[in-house]
Parts: structure tokens; C-alpha cells; sequence
């Protein structure tokens, strides 16, 4: 290969396929294989009944839901936003049974880094731990169960949890109430096609500008409100006017 140079080489062949006919289905450097609005978005999660949840495990889920993520005159809270039916989806799908992850044995006692070490599902985790919050409410609180309490009893059991200064009978209250934060957040954030975020309200409230295509000019531009309305994977309303 005397006097010929490996960039020649590759910009010679790039420019050969670019200039080349491309046959049906064929993709060619240079061109997209697709044609705007011809994508499958994931199907998006339908409102309805509850997947997992009984009516006083969703109510109980809301509760909390709203004091982790509190409404405010901007913003609707937890529940408001979506976070519950966001939740009952998921563990009524492959996330609440572990479906994808190694679950057997031996299970011990890890560092925080490792992660849960149990054989416990997310969907087990939480029916027996809205179970264990109620059962505590009641007993405490003249049988009222957790939704029914006071913001300010709700929020002091809340941190009891997370402070593992309070136990629940038969249930890790601390990793419960981490598990419970992590998807809340999740359920707030997450793009609306899975339930959560409703209207997008907390990529709205934080700037985010969803899933378009291209905002790298606006990357480095700190401090500056972000113009444009966020975009869901299944696009915004406006552009689908059938649906």
C-alpha cells in the first residue's frame, strides 16, 4: 500500500457509498433511514384502573408521594403529577418482579454500594410495607390509616423511616422509605409515557427540554431559561392532532 494513506483511503470509500444508489431499506452514510413520524414510541401507560395497587395501598402511596414532592402554586405534587400510576405500572410490569436480574442465593447483608442483597421484589417490598405503614398508623394514630394523618404526622413517620428511628413490624422501614423515594423521584421525572410527569410538569418546572432531537447549542448557555416547550418520546399533542 505504498503512497496511499490509511484517511485517503476511508474519506475515498465514504464518498464512493454516499454517491452509491442505495437499494430499498439500504442505509447510507449521509442519509436517514427513517422519515419523521414514521417511528414506534413505546406505547404509552393508559389511565384506568389500578395495575398492583388496592385503592388503600395507591392512597397510601399518594399520601407519601405528596411528602416527598410537596404541591406548590407552580407545581402539582407527587401525587398530582402522576408518581402513583407511574409506580402501580411498574410493579405490575417486569420492574416489580425483578424479571432480567439474578435473584437466587446466598443473599447477605451488603455495603451500601452493593445495593438490596434479598430475594425480596419490589412488589412484595411494598405490599407488605404500605401493610407494616398502616398497621403502625392505626396503632398510633386512633386506626387511622396513613393517608388519613396530618401532614405534620405524616411527614414525622416519613423521617422516622428514613432515620431508621422508627420500625415497622416484619419490614426494613429504611429501605422501604429509600425505596419509596427513589421511585417517587423517578415517577416525577421520568418522560410521561410511563404514567409520571404529567404534562410534563417537572421538566417544565426545571428547564428540561425533553426528549428533542438537538439542544447541544444551549448546553453551555448557563443560567438562561431553555424557550421551547419540552418534547415526551411520543412528542407533544400538537403534533399528533388525530390522536
Amino acid at each position: 500500500m505504498s503512497g496511499i494513506r490509511r484517511r485517503d483511503l476511508l474519506t475515498g470509500t465514504a464518498a464512493l457509498l454516499v454517491s452509491a444508489k442505495a437499494a430499498p431499506g439500504e442505509v447510507v452514510p449521509g442519509r436517514l433511514p427513517w422519515h419523521p413520524g414514521s417511528a414506534a414510541a413505546p406505547q404509552p401507560v393508559k389511565q384506568g384502573p389500578w395495575a398492583f395497587f388496592t385503592d388503600p395501598e395507591a392512597a397510601a402511596v399518594g399520601a407519601i408521594a405528596n411528602r416527598i414532592i410537596p404541591p406548590d402554586p407552580a407545581t402539582p405534587g407527587g401525587q398530582d403529577a402522576g408518581c402513583v400510576v407511574f409506580i402501580d405500572r411498574q410493579l405490575a410490569g417486569p420492574y416489580g418482579q425483578h424479571l432480567g436480574l439474578y435473584v437466587a442465593g446466598p443473599f447477605s447483608e451488603g455495603s451500601q454500594q452493593q445495593g438490596p442483597q434479598s430475594a425480596q421484589t419490589p412488589r412484595e417490598m411494598y405490599r407488605k410495607g404500605i401493610e407494616a405503614l398502616d398497621r403502625h398508623s392505626s396503632s398510633a394514630a386512633g386506626g387511622k390509616p396513613f393517608a388519613q394523618l396530618e401532614a405534620d404526622r405524616q411527614d414525622e413517620i416519613l423521617h422516622g423511616l428514613e432515620s431508621s428511628t422508627l420500625e415497622l413490624e416484619g419490614v426494613d422501614g429504611k429501605i422501604f422509605f429509600e425505596q419509596l423515594l427513589k421511585d417517587v423521584q423517578q415517577g416525577f421525572f421520568a418522560d410521561p409515557i410511563y404514567g409520571g410527569n404529567h404534562d410534563m410538569c417537572a421538566w417544565k418546572m426545571i428547564g428540561f427540554p425533553g426528549a428533542r432531537y438537538d439542544y447541544s447549542d444551549w448546553v453551555s448557555r448557563h443560567n438562561e431559561r431553555y424557550p421551547h416547550p419540552p418534547v415526551s418520546i411520543a412528542g407533544r399533542p400538537d403534533w399528533n392532532p388525530g390522536r
